[in-house]
């Protein structure tokens, strides 16, 4: 067995169950299931196999039928495994009716996205947001973690047994833990909103890469920024946030960030951690949404990326799309069909540095619409003023004259106003 508190074990072998629903293909749920087969084995446990399950209506007990549940208990069995893991949510009763009759760890796909989050967060903020999403799921499912000592009970006049007396120990536990974690989560925002201001202050632009888990985002800031930034072929390779500076072909100066990638049937508890997570794409100028151009499900991968940005309160940001792995598309046509879908999409290939120019171009149009190009004449003394402008605009041009101190910068709108009495025409810059 093997909580959230335990790292799995090494002779963990796990089973896969999909379920199939009226509304869900057998391709979907095939394509779901490879991907919990990827988080199992980033989770740490060996896949010993899968199995599909065509469902009718929910069986409240099981999830599915009696009779499947049988032949999926033999299989199990048969194959020496020690954990089920279901592709959709168990309720904590159902967990509990299968551990029973399997004599096996039952977990689901929430439980598997929980463990990998709390392994690898290594920021407070996300830390102790996973914590709590971690205890709030645990919460109702604590007569399942003591069912080997429910059996033993108490004599007359004894409230339960020594199990009963276990559990209504922990919820106490549990719950003081989640209101401590609530308040530590709000001391923790406070700070982060005070920092935030602080960086307002003197703004560089900037961008933050999003999309689909394992679609090539931290490959594409260590290809704009040299960031060395981990790259694993596996999913949640990056959790928290790295921020790097890039230089753009005008010479303007942007922070770009790598955030965690998303993933389908994302665990609600966690929407929260990832608000902790993306925390720059919230402010951030625009998006670089990246896509994995070669995945057969690219198209869901998009309409999940952007289901979760809106839950998070990302809506109105402007996104470049950015088709990454271009490379891997084996037939002409693939990407064609992409071009014809995502008219206004980038594709690249954070590899091989294919279509990287482009990007960084339309990039710089985002940022154009959002500046001005001011000519300034400012006096021989400002030497402030001149490393003000370094510090927060694409300087293009320094000349110092008897006159002046003569400077071409592509400033943010939102600091023009600070030269505005410095303003020249452009024949006398």
């Amino acid at each position: 067995m093997f909580l959230f508190d335990e790292a799995p074990q090494e002779h963990n072998r796990a089973m896969l169950v999909g379920v199939e629903t009226a509304g869900q293909d057998a391709r979907t749920t095939q394509e779901l299931l490879v991907e919990l087969a990827e988080l199992t084995m980033t989770y740490g446990v060996d896949v010993a196999g899968v199995i599909s399950v065509r469902l009718k209506r929910p069986n409240p007990q099981f999830l599915i039928g009696s009779g499947k549940v049988d032949e999926i208990v033999a299989k199990c069995r048969a194959a020496d495994v020690d954990v089920i893991i279901f592709d959709d949510t168990l309720s904590p009763a159902q967990q509990r009716n299968w551990e029973k009759l399997s004599e096996m760890r039952v977990i689901d796909r929430q439980e598997v996205i929980l463990g990998i989050f709390g392994n690898r967060a290594s920021t407070q903020e996300a830390m102790l947001q996973i914590e709590l999403a971690q205890s709030e799921y645990m919460l109702p499912r604590l007569k399942r973690a003591w069912t080997h000592l429910g059996r033993q009970r108490g004599g007359v006049g004894v409230r339960g047994g020594e199990g009963e007396k276990q559990i209504e120990i922990d919820s106490r536990l549990i719950r003081t833990r989640i209101s401590k974690l609530k308040s530590e989560l709000k001391a923790v925002r406070r700070r982060r909103a005070e920092q935030r201001k602080k960086r307002q202050r003197v703004p560089v632009p900037n961008s933050a890469i999003v999309g689909y888990t394992n679609a090539g985002k931290s490959s594409l800031l260590n290809l704009l920024t040299n960031a060395e930034v981990l790259v694993e072929d596996k999913l949640f390779a990056t959790l928290d946030p790295t921020t790097r500076r890039v230089e753009l072909p005008n010479r303007q100066t942007l922070l770009l960030t790598d955030t965690v990638g998303f993933v389908r049937k994302l665990p609600h508890d966690l929407v929260e951690a990832f608000k902790a997570t993306l925390e720059e794409a919230v402010d951030s100028e625009f998006l670089l949404l990246v896509l994995d151009a070669s995945s057969p499900s690219v198209d869901v991968h998009y309409e999940t990326t952007r289901e979760v940005l809106k839950e998070i309160g990302i809506v109105d940001h402007e996104a470049i799309i950015v088709f990454n792995k271009v490379d891997l598309l084996s037939e002409p046509y693939e990407q064609s069909r992409l071009r014809r879908r995502y008219p206004d999409a980038v594709f690249i290939s954070a590899r091989t540095g294919f279509g990287i120019d482009t990007l960084l171009a339309e990039m710089v149009k985002i940022l154009d619409r959002k500046s001005t190009v001011m000519h300034l004449r400012l006096p021989s003394t400002a030497y402030r003023l001149v490393a003000q402008l370094h510090r927060l605009a694409a300087v293009q041009d320094v000349r110092y004259e008897d006159d002046g101190i003569y400077v071409n910068a592509i400033v943010p709108g939102n600091r023009c106003h600070e030269f505005e009495g410095y303003v020249i025409e452009p024949q006398l810059a």
